[in-house]
């Protein structure tokens, strides 16, 4: 029996130790397997590099961030015209055209004429009104400025006169959110030579000024700024024919004028995205035909109270604007100036009251029409002769 027992005892635990090796391999199999999945998942090709993203723009300039200064160019030519009107007012003197020699050609002698020398002073408001065009969204324009002149009869019929005007004027751009202000000096002369009931007149104009813009950048970055120079130039003539009846005259006059405006280039501080601007240059050339009509009540011996009105047609034969460069950064545009409509009317109205036989004063009234601009100014004027 006991022989018989022992050689199963070692069959079965043979198995058992064979299954044991089978089940070890089985697993170390299992787990070769799983480690080999691992190290190649792990070592598989790299992720997608994240998509490059797209460069910033560069700013761009607009034609509309200098309409301030568009609008300056015509400011200080206009301011130069009214100039030149004005002093050619001066030197053909409505009323007081009679007093300097015989209208009508009886050749008063020197001695027979009055006080040769006279001196004056004004005070003036304009409000002037651009509408919009392409780029520009119009502006408001106000001035309010002060006149000094003197001038003498230098020989029979001959008359000089020199002034200076000082003004400052406010140029508002509301739909552009700009704005800017001027002071201009202009330097004026005038001469008049009479013949008979024939005037001719001249008048020169120089001024310089300097301009302080603003413009609101939005976004809460604050304002623009900006400060530059300013000139102008200009010549009128004018030819008038004095016809008079009793107390009345009516005095058909002819005129061409001239003027040159120029602004300095300028680099913007604060804000966001400062540009730099170019200078520019304005010329215009127009012929001016109309008339004045008036007439004189004498008061008493002395006093003498005088009113007139005057229309012109106005042909602006010839305007040049150069084109004003606007650069921001390495990008840039070219902007082009803003002028009146070829054809308009002038017209306007004066009133003379004679304190004595060498002091008056005078209130002047002057409209300008145009169908992209309207200007209306008002002058209160005192002259003394001596």
């Amino acid at each position: 029996m006991r022989c018989s027992t022992r050689p199963s005892q070692v069959r079965g635990t043979g198995a058992r130790r064979w299954l044991a090796a089978v089940a070890a391999l089985c697993l170390a199999c299992a787990l070769s397997v799983a480690l080999a999945s691992t190290a190649l998942a792990q070592v598989g090709p790299p992720p997608a590099p994240p998509p490059t993203p797209a460069p910033t723009p560069l700013p761009t300039p607009t034609k509309t961030q200098i309409n301030s200064d568009v609008s300056m160019g015509s400011t200080v030519t206009d301011l130069g015209s009214n100039f030149l009107e004005r002093l050619n007012n001066q030197a053909t003197n409505g009323f007081w055209r009679s007093m300097r020699t015989n209208p009508s050609g009886g050749g008063a002698s020197e001695a027979a004429e009055g006080p040769r020398y006279r001196t004056w002073s004004e005070l003036y408001g304009l409000r002037m009104t651009t509408g919009p065009q392409a780029d520009y969204f119009g502006d408001k324009r106000r001035t309010i400025g002060g006149v000094a002149g003197v001038g003498a009869r230098v020989a029979p019929g001959v008359n000089v006169g020199f002034t200076v005007d000082q003004s400052r004027t406010t140029v508002d751009v509301p739909l552009a959110l700009q704005g800017a202000t001027l002071d201009l000096t202009q330097f004026g002369f005038n001469a008049s030579v009479d013949k008979g009931p024939w005037t001719w007149a001249i008048s020169l104009v120089h001024g310089a000024g300097g301009v302080d813009s603003s413009r609101n950048t939005g976004g809460g970055f604050g304002f623009a700024n900006a400060h530059y120079g300013a000139k102008i130039d200009g010549a009128l003539t004018e030819l008038d024919y004095y016809w008079t009846k009793d107390q009345s005259r009516i005095v058909p006059k002819l005129g061409l004028e001239y003027v040159r405006a120029s602004t300095g280039a300028f680099q913007e501080f604060g804000g966001l995205d400062p540009v730099t601007v170019s200078g520019a240059t304005m010329e215009r050339t127009r012929v001016l035909a109309g008339a004045e009509v008036g007439h004189y009540w004498i008061l008493d011996h002395r006093q003498i109270v005088d009113i007139s009105a005057y229309g012109k047609f106005v042909d602006n034969l010839s305007q040049q604007f150069s084109s004003i460069l606007v650069s921001l950064g390495p990008q840039s545009i070219s902007v082009a100036g803003i002028g009146e409509s070829r054809y308009g009317v002038d017209a306007g109205a004066s009133g003379y009251l004679s304190i004595s036989n060498t002091a008056r004063l005078y209130l002047n009234y002057d409209a300008k029409f145009r169908s992209n601009l309207t200007s209306h100014q008002g002058t209160l004027g005192f002259e003394i002769r001596f």
